[in-house]
């Protein structure tokens, strides 16, 4: 497996733990009723400040793995693998995992570079399969 598979097999688990970082505090503020209904109408209590942002970071990784996952997809199946696509993959994971407490606590404007790193360095595995 190349080191940039490794890293969205990683970045896959990751995204398992946001959604059981947002999950579980989710059931607990919504109730399970809600949570396991077919969700028609909102819910009758908001999540707290942190859960919001929890469910924020994990639906900002869907969107940013999207991406990810086609840089992956096309170095790998490019046999485009050079030490550049290696670092900025793990780049990648090491800004998404900081992306959690950064968004979680509110870090400013911390959160937002972290983000970035994760997605130029995303841009630079496409960029770098192309030339």
């Amino acid at each position: 497996m190349t080191p940039e598979l490794t890293a969205l097999a990683l970045a896959g688990l990751l995204q398992a733990v946001q959604f059981h970082l947002f999950a579980i505090p989710a059931n607990r503020e919504l109730g399970t009723g809600y949570t396991s209904g077919p969700r028609d109408h909102p819910p009758t209590r908001q999540l707290s400040t942190r859960t919001g942002r929890m469910q924020r970071a994990m639906n900002n990784h869907f969107e940013g793995l999207i991406l990810f996952t086609l840089a992956v997809v096309v170095v790998t199946m490019g046999d485009q693998s050079t030490p550049v696509t290696r670092y900025a993959a793990w780049a990648y994971l090491a800004a998404r995992v900081l992306y959690i407490p950064a968004y979680a606590l509110g870090w400013r404007p911390w959160r937002s570079a972290i983000w970035a790193v994760g997605f130029f360095a995303t841009l630079t595995m496409i960029v770098a399969a192309l030339v």
